[in-house]
């Protein structure tokens, strides 16, 4: 019997998720699995989406659905339970789907690679309030590293960009973004920061993966900062989900 698995979102055409798996389902000869993008104008197409494709045994969640997906799930395991958003679901027993974040394990193990956490003092910026920013919240509480949000709304939990002062800047040397500003096509697009104001003490750590290096990165790089993009990321989540999906 087949087993079809794929990656739902409103955008899909810049994911490398596709790809991804079919090399690893070629290197595994496994000759009866497939991976498809499913492009969905509106979370409310999931059910027709899962009654078209009854060979699907797991998915993918990415921008915007990974909270609006939660009032269509059986079950959230503890790692969504804890980031409060899905980008996984495993095709449980009888039919039941069940929620899973591997986001946060991927970020968080491939911060640890990258980011100097051994007597870190500074603290971190968050770009973005969304899903993926959840899953960042969860991995850095539990690296110990202090944070702020931060968003356009001046009406959010954190601040604004226009918040983004020296002093703010020089004290929270790690700036992570999550939102999809950058990603291909729209690929001038990126946060409006104070790049000014970064120095080689900085990491930039982008979760968008195409382009490989986004202008968020770019700019970054061009005066001295430690830069980082989402494929490693990628990579361990997907691993993560795999392993979910077996099980």
């Amino acid at each position: 019997m087949n087993r079809e698995f794929g990656l739902i979102g409103r955008t899909l055409t810049h994911s490398f998720s596709p790809t991804y798996f079919q090399r690893k389902f070629e290197h595994l000869g496994l000759d009866d699995c497939t991976y498809d993008a499913f492009e969905l104008a509106d979370i409310q197409q999931l059910p027709q989406l899962l009654a078209a494709h009854p060979q699907l045994r797991g998915l993918n969640v990415t921008i915007p659905y990974k909270e609006q997906i939660i009032p269509y799930l059986d079950e959230l395991a503890p790692s969504a339970g804890r980031v409060g958003a899905v980008n996984t679901v495993q095709f449980g027993p009888e039919g039941r789907l069940i929620g899973h974040n591997t986001d946060y394990a991927g970020f968080r193990d491939s911060l640890r690679r990258f980011y100097p956490l051994r007597g870190a003092a500074a603290g971190a910026l968050v770009l973005g309030t969304g899903g993926a920013a959840k899953a960042v919240e969860v991995a850095l509480r539990e690296l110990d590293i202090r944070y702020w949000l931060v968003s356009r709304d001046p009406l959010s939990r954190g601040l604004t960009y226009a918040d983004l002062t020296p002093p703010l800047l020089a004290e929270h040397t790690l700036i992570i973004n999550t939102t999809p500003l950058g990603t291909y096509p729209q690929v001038e697009a990126c946060p409006d920061i104070p790049y000014h104001l970064l120095t080689p003490q900085h990491y930039l750590f982008d979760l968008v993966y195409n382009p490989r290096e986004t202008e968020f990165l770019r700019r970054g790089r061009e005066l001295g900062a430690h830069t980082q993009n989402g494929f490693e990321m990628l990579c361990l989540q997907a691993e993560a989900a795999w392993v979910i999906w077996n099980q």
